[in-house]
């Protein structure tokens, strides 16, 4: 039986991808893969927003999502908080209840 799976979404600001993407390849055993968007933060928060993006109302993020045991995630979050001490980026983890390939 597969351990349980959870999904860990980060939203970072855009600047901090190429050091997030590093950590998340430099792990050891490697991680299955992860999947990496930029996307338009909105909402409160806009204190430290450039100028063009209080005048655009959103503000340039990186979303990155990845699908691990729970054991994973908790070593990963850990590495990331000791290599990555960052309030700029926000973390949440959700269950996967099923998944697999369409072929």
């Amino acid at each position: 039986m597969q351990p349980p799976l959870q999904r860990l979404t980060l939203v970072a600001p855009r600047a901090l991808e190429n050091e997030l993407v590093a950590i998340l390849l430099g792990m050891h055993p490697p991680l299955p893969g992860f999947t990496v968007l930029p996307v338009a933060g909105h909402g409160q928060g806009f204190e430290r927003a450039s100028t063009a993006e209080r005048v655009r109302g959103s503000i340039d993020r990186v979303l990155l999502w990845l699908v691990l045991p729970v054991e994973t995630l908790d070593r990963l979050l850990a590495r990331l908080s000791a290599e990555l001490p960052s309030s700029d980026v926000v973390w949440w983890v959700e269950p996967v209840e099923r998944g697999g390939r369409l072929a």
